[in-house]
């Protein structure tokens, strides 16, 4: 019986212990009103203090309400001016922190500091002007049995290099659908886009696609474009960019009845993006009217909602997507239209 007391005190002590340990070796984080919030802190970008907490995820709090901060573990704290050192902050008073590193230490506010990362990381201020490569992978199979047999298959790529005032992106689809045995889309596209945001709002961009489609009796289609582009809305939770430049434009037919398209026209487009919690939905424009006749043109519409599935990097899609074509081949309609639910897969 004394030997079963002694344990359980023994392991009372220890998860004591370890409950003190942790508290000793939690970030807090103090407002001035009052508020002593308890947990690790994440980062600091000038405007907020991300609190990570068991209790309630992290945390953002505005950095003005802060009075005091105090973290065990060092990081590396740039301040307004400009001055960056390696250090834990400990609270001091008369709303002031001190920065302890192996260089001495620096009396500040909580206001003052500009930037938080981890040691041997990037300023977030460098790595915001650097370019980075990212990458999506769709994937698109249905099938039917019964009345009608049909199977189609969609995949898709697309890369993406994005730095701070210009996008480039690079991407390629091919769609093939067969019903009762006859094929009833046999598509490709490949392109590049390239937009600079060289002022405020404006930005110039250059685009070229091609490809083919057999249903419709493209053996080669291009689209080259050059303009101006314009922000109506940039921010974190949403996009909206409209477009407005020049183009050329060649379809070629394997009818020989059939009529290229050889071109010169306007390039207009929309594009919209909204965020809202981790899901997207996305919509976009492009109208390509001829200089000889604005009554020959080419639209493409494409609206979709993607979700993240179980795993971070897999996402579903679900779209609608319209092909206009106004002056179409011989027993071709001029409008198609897919629905599609896509498997995304990002990187």
């Amino acid at each position: 019986m004394k030997i079963a007391k002694f344990c359980k005190l023994a392991l009372t002590g220890a998860v004591t212990l370890g409950l003190a340990w942790s508290a000793l070796r939690a970030d807090i984080v103090v407002t001035k009103d009052g508020a002593r919030l308890v947990g690790k802190i994440k980062k600091i970008d000038g405007s907020n203090i991300t609190l990570g907490t068991d209790y309630a995820g992290d945390i953002a709090i505005d950095q003005t309400k802060v009075e005091s901060i105090t973290m065990d573990d060092p990081l590396v704290i740039r301040l307004e001016g400009g001055t960056t050192m390696e250090g834990t902050v400990t609270a001091a008073a008369s709303g002031q922190v001190v920065i302890a590193g192996a260089d001495g230490t620096i009396n500040t506010t909580v206001t003052k500091i500009a930037a938080t990362w981890a040691p041997g990381g990037t300023d977030p201020a460098v790595a915001a002007l650097q370019r980075k490569w990212s990458y999506e992978a769709a994937v698109d199979i249905t099938g039917k049995n019964g009345n009608k047999e049909q199977l189609g298959t969609a995949v898709g790529l697309r890369a993406t290099l994005t730095g701070a005032k210009d996008k480039l992106q690079f991407y390629t689809a091919y769609n093939r659908q067969e019903t009762d045995g006859l094929k009833s889309a046999d598509q490709f596209q490949a392109g590049i886009d390239y937009a600079n945001n060289f002022k405020g709002h404006m930005s110039w961009y250059v685009r070229n696609e091609g490809g083919f489609d057999r249903i419709k009796d493209i053996e080669l289609y291009n689209v080259s474009a050059a303009g101006i582009g314009y922000d109506f809305i940039k921010n974190a939770r949403q996009e909206f960019t409209g477009r407005f430049g020049l183009s050329f434009r060649y379809e070629g037919y394997k009818n020989p009845l059939t009529e290229d398209v050889k071109s010169a026209g306007l390039d207009l487009g929309l594009r919209h993006v909204y965020h809202f919690h981790d899901m997207r939905m996305l919509n976009s424009l492009t109208f390509v009217p001829a200089f000889d006749d604005f009554g020959t043109y080419r639209a493409v519409h494409d609206s979709s909602f993607e979700m993240p599935l179980a795993a971070a990097k897999w996402k579903l899609r679900l779209g609608l997507n319209n092909d206009y074509n106004s002056e179409p081949g011989p027993g071709v309609e001029e409008l198609d239209t897919t629905y599609y639910s896509r498997l995304i897969l990002t990187w």
